[in-house]
């Protein structure tokens, strides 16, 4: 079951902040912090703030270290990595189904995305394009009609949304999703499944190879900056 949608209020407001700092590495993995230097930082309660907390350590980006006090999850490849690996299962049986699909019924599943990743004209800003690019895969697997496969998918999408969003700041990796996402979405139409899932495990591939030198190359940054922790 897809998670209930929050209420906007502080508690969302204070959600996305933290949420940006942990994206952004103002707080690094395995950062600690109390619910009271948020609230200051906020100019809050701490009621919305536990409450902000407590969707984030949801989703697993933090988790409760002492009593009033929280930690930035600390980073894990491997974990990252398996992610990624369950992505490229998931993916490949979603472009076999397509494949297997009625011609006319799968061009019908594909047309909002064709008209974007090949018809319409290229964005250059990269979140953009990384919001973008999570569509494009939600929908891929949506477009199969395994509801269940869907959620799952949409699941671990979030949960590799703090390192993903990375492979988007360079300008060549957003004009090759572009261009891999074309080839993508033709062998699908064409009907030719193993190309398909060869293009598309090549392209998840180089993404998790792009997004781990950048990473590493992020924390090292922030590590070695005046008044990190």
């Amino acid at each position: 079951m897809p998670a209930a949608k929050r209420p906007e209020g502080l508690a969302e407001r204070i959600y996305r902040a933290v949420k940006n700092d942990i994206f952004t590495f103002r707080l690094m993995p395995g950062d600690r912090f109390s619910e009271s230097e948020v609230a200051e930082r906020m100019s809050a309660s701490r009621t919305p703030v536990r409450q902000a907390l407590h969707w984030l350590a949801h989703e697993g980006y933090v988790e409760v270290w002492s009593r009033s006090g929280w930690q930035v999850r600390p980073f894990d490849f491997n974990y990252f990595e398996e992610l990624y690996d369950f992505r490229i299962v998931l993916e490949r049986e979603a472009v076999k189904r397509l494949c297997t699909m009625p011609p006319a019924a799968c061009a019908a599943h594909l047309a909002a995305l064709v008209a974007f990743w090949i018809d319409a004209p290229r964005l250059d800003d990269g979140m953009a394009v990384s919001r973008e690019d999570e569509g494009f895969h939600s929908q891929l697997v949506a477009a199969a009609g395994n509801s269940e496969m869907a959620r799952v998918h949409v699941e671990l999408t979030e949960k590799m949304r703090i390192i993903r969003h990375l492979d988007f700041t360079r300008e060549d990796r957003v004009a090759a999703t572009y261009d891999e996402h074309a080839r993508i979405l033709q062998a699908i139409l064409e009907q030719q499944t193993e190309e398909a899932q060869r293009i598309l495990t090549g392209h998840i591939s180089r993404s998790k190879a792009v997004v781990r030198k950048i990473t590493l190359h992020r924390l090292q940054q922030s590590r070695l900056q005046p008044g990190s922790s």
